[in-house]
């Protein structure tokens, strides 16, 4: 078997159940979680230097790395003739994993900049690419028929990489650093926990 087809050679790309452009917006969203899953790859290699640390956020990296594969096959569905692998009990855990998370982290009243250890600055990374695969998912559904389990999966595995990210500074010892023109923004009673929505 060769790695190659030269098929791609002219522009297009084959999906499930049709072969469109490269730059079609079906593929820029999918190719958006794709990159999104390469980096949260980057993170779980960069915990694996404190592995006994981060046993349980790399087994739920490992599932997320997963899902994400899913979700990427999902947006590739073009045809619907092959079921969907995303279900709401995907969400529903994750948000279990973000509230679990949430109440380890020191509470926030401010924005704070992206950074920190180097995997919790892959992890914002990692949530930064999760809203564009997000915004791109949005595009998509302007024009075509989706699974609509795919942009709320990406809504909340972002707010997820947010969370991690805080847990895993925290647990490195890193203190997060406030933006200084911020607002106290997560002090009015709203379930807010990620710099974006």
């Amino acid at each position: 078997m060769k790695l190659y087809t030269r098929t791609g050679d002219k522009g297009t790309t084959a999906v499930i159940g049709a072969r469109v452009e490269k730059d079609d917006l079906r593929v820029e969203a999918y190719g958006t979680v794709d990159e999104c899953n390469a980096f949260v790859g980057q993170a779980m290699a960069e915990l694996k230097d404190h592995e006994a640390l981060f046993n349980d956020i790399l087994e739920e990296l490992e599932t997320v790395q997963h899902e994400l594969f899913d979700c990427g096959g999902d947006l590739a569905n073009f045809s619907e003739k092959r079921p969907f692998k995303l279900k709401q009990e995907n969400i529903e855990q994750l948000e279990e994993k973000i509230d679990a998370h949430l109440q380890q982290a020191k509470p926030l009243e401010r924005f704070i900049l992206p950074g920190g250890s180097k995997p919790g600055s892959t992890l914002h990374i990692c949530r930064t690419i999760a809203r564009r695969a997000e915004r791109r998912i949005v595009s998509l559904q302007k024009e075509q028929k989706i699974h609509p389990l795919t942009l709320s999966y990406m809504n909340r595995v972002s707010d997820y990489f947010f969370i991690v990210s805080r847990i895993v500074n925290a647990r490195l010892h890193v203190n997060d650093v406030e933006y200084v023109r911020s607002a106290k923004v997560f002090n009015r009673g709203r379930r807010i926990e990620s710099n974006e929505e």
